[in-house]
Parts: structure tokens; sequence; C-alpha cells
């Protein structure tokens, strides 16, 4: 597989995680699930005004981005948050920023260049 490929991947990766983030429910899943440590579909849902489906759906929806982690806990699913998948995307976006930090750096050593 040639860098460009495995790029490509990788950015295809971070494009799920941005994409079950992008909804307000599942954001708040993750703000719940990071503040509390692993919860129930039960204890989701009770938060929530949806139906334990509508929940199930997203809690799928952010398990295929691997962002949460379930198991059985007796009848219902305890999720829990993968928070190495979050460093993962929060390093893609620093990367993102220093390569625009360097050129604005750039940007600016040529305007400054410029001037008589």
């Amino acid at each position: 597989m040639s860098i460009a490929d495995q790029a490509a991947g990788h950015a295809g990766r971070n494009a799920l995680v941005f994409a079950a983030l992008g909804d307000p429910t599942r954001l708040g899943i993750i703000m719940r699930l990071g503040a509390r440590g692993p919860l129930s579909t039960m204890s989701l849902t009770s938060a929530t005004q949806l139906s334990r489906q509508a929940i199930a759906k997203h809690l799928r929806a952010l398990e295929d981005a691997d962002l949460v982690h379930g198991k059985r806990g007796g009848r219902d699913k305890v999720w829990e948050l993968r928070t190495e998948r979050l460093e993962d995307v929060g390093a893609y976006l620093a990367q993102i920023s220093a390569q625009w930090d360097r050129a604005l750096g750039r940007l600016r050593d040529f305007v400054e260049l410029e001037r008589p």
C-alpha cells in the first residue's frame, strides 16, 4: 500500500468520526459517556426524548466509527467511550492546524518581504 493510499484510508476513517459526531444526539451520547463513564442503553435512553431503538441506531453509528464499544451486561448492553479514537482524531486535527500555521507563516513572510 502506498503512502497516498494510507493517507486516504486514514482520512476516510476520520471522516466517519466527523460524520458520526455531526449529529447532536450522538454528540450528546459521547459527552455523557465521557462525563459519567460506561452506561447502559437504557440509561442513555432515559436522558433523552428518543426511543430505545433510536438510541440504539445512534450507538451503532458511533460503534461503526470506533468511538464507542458495547458489551452485553445482562439483558442490556453497556457502552464505553473509546478515548484512543478521539485522541487519534485530535492528533489529526492538530496536524491540519500545524499545516495551516506554516502556510500562514509563509504568507506573512512573503507579504512582509514585499513591503517597500
